[in-house]
């Protein structure tokens, strides 16, 4: 029959997750620390368990040499021999026994605190190293208090904190509640490894959409971004890899029931999801729905801006709510995007043309200036050369322009 205190040993390392070898170290580091303090000499100490009768035997090590210069750690080669005999041989070691049921209730509190903290230790780095390789995933978690703004939730046999801001604004929670998170970190701490979960990173709404969209799960639809102002609104790209397998309705659902979920799993948080494309003005047409686009032009493909133009009443639509849509959307497609209103383009096409004009009139003035005495008939001739090149240089005014001139 087992030792009981060798089932609870083994009891033990199954709870916290380490080999039961490692506890009955512990143990016998404990009770070797506590003996040292409690003998105060210089024998070389050695412990070990017995695995029979639950005991840790102490030992004190004392090495055969012809001429013994430390009686604490060394023998003669005589004494040796009249304790084992001739086996007895310079260089061997001999253990003597010593008590442990003399250590008492200080040593006893000694060893407690040692086994505790070599038990500690392994446990923490086990959960490091189990919970640092599931970065980005989704779990479920239960609300346990709150310290200084920060939710502390259980998740497992382990506790994890859900800093302040990586609370969603728009969330309120209560002691007891289960939420699901994604794990954003785990930090080294002098109390252990600190687990960190977010509300608020995108990778949660990505992972949200893997579970609730079987197309996504599968690889037939990927998710190419996303894009988060937690509690108000998201952006999420997504691109079909089958013809056939429309990406948007895919991840909408039937009568919006999928995405509905992860909505409510968001707390009410409002989801636009759009169709990903290679070309960039598509996308950026894409990304700013819900509002409608005119037209899209690249002002600097370098820099990555782009300038859209909406009807004039979709351009608060476009801008959103204290520049929601089009700072999301930027976000989104890595675009910078500036958005004008159909009269915004018209007035400043319009000024572009008066300033050509105003230019005209000075070159006009200058070349009198310059031929003061010259005729008109060969100021006549001069002056459909210079309209000729303001022609070359100045696009053709549209229709529409000309009309709207003032007289």
């Amino acid at each position: 029959m087992q030792n009981p205190l060798m089932q609870t040993i083994e009891a033990l390392a199954k709870e916290k997750g380490i080999e039961a070898e490692t506890i009955v170290t512990a143990i016998e580091d404990a009770v070797l620390t506590a003996s040292r303090k409690y003998y105060k000499t210089n024998e070389n100490l050695k412990t070990r368990f017995n695995q029979e009768s639950g005991q840790v035997d102490l030992f004190a090590i004392k090495h055969i040499v012809e001429a013994v210069e430390d009686p604490s750690t060394q023998i003669s080669l005589k004494e040796a021999q009249e304790l084992y005999g001739e086996e007895a041989e310079v260089d061997m070691e001999i253990e003597f026994p010593k008590r442990t049921d003399v250590l008492g209730r200080i040593a006893a509190q000694t060893a407690k605190q040692v086994i505790f903290q070599k038990v500690r230790e392994p446990e923490r780095e086990n959960i490091f190293g189990e919970y640092n390789q599931r970065v980005g995933e989704v779990i479920n978690s239960t609300v346990k208090r709150f310290e200084s703004g920060d939710l502390i939730v259980e998740i497992g046999r382990v506790e994890a904190v859900l800093p302040r801001k990586e609370q969603s604004r728009a969330e309120s929670y209560t002691p007891g509640e289960r939420i699901r998170a994604v794990i954003k970190g785990v930090n080294r701490s002098a109390k252990g490894p600190q687990i960190v979960l977010s509300r608020t990173d995108p990778a949660l709404l990505i992972k949200l959409f893997e579970q609730e969209v079987p197309e996504i799960y599968d690889g037939t639809v990927m998710i190419r971004g996303a894009v988060r102002e937690a509690g108000d609104r998201a952006k999420v790209a997504v691109y079909s890899r089958e013809r056939d397998v429309d990406p948007v309705g895919a991840c909408v659902g039937m009568k919006g029931t999928r995405v509905q979920a992860i909505i409510r799993e968001l707390r009410g948080e409002k989801i636009d999801i759009v169709e990903w494309s290679e070309d960039s003005i598509l996308f950026v047409t894409n990304a700013l729905s819900p509002a409608k686009v005119q037209r899209v032009s690249i002002v600097d493909d370098k820099e990555r801006v782009m300038e859209v133009v909406v009807e004039d009443k979709q351009l608060s639509l476009a801008i959103g709510k204290k520049g929601q849509n089009v700072r999301l959307a930027a976000k989104l497609t890595g675009w910078r995007i500036d958005i004008k209103s159909e009269e915004e383009k018209r007035r400043e096409v319009e000024a572009q043309f008066g300033a050509l004009e105003i230019g005209e009139g000075d070159a006009a003035a200058q070349m009198d200036a310059l031929f003061p005495d010259t005729p008109a008939a060969a100021t006549e001739e001069v002056q459909p050369q210079a309209d000729a090149a303001a022609d070359i240089s100045a696009p053709a005014a549209p229709e529409e322009t000309t009309e709207t001139e003032p007289s």
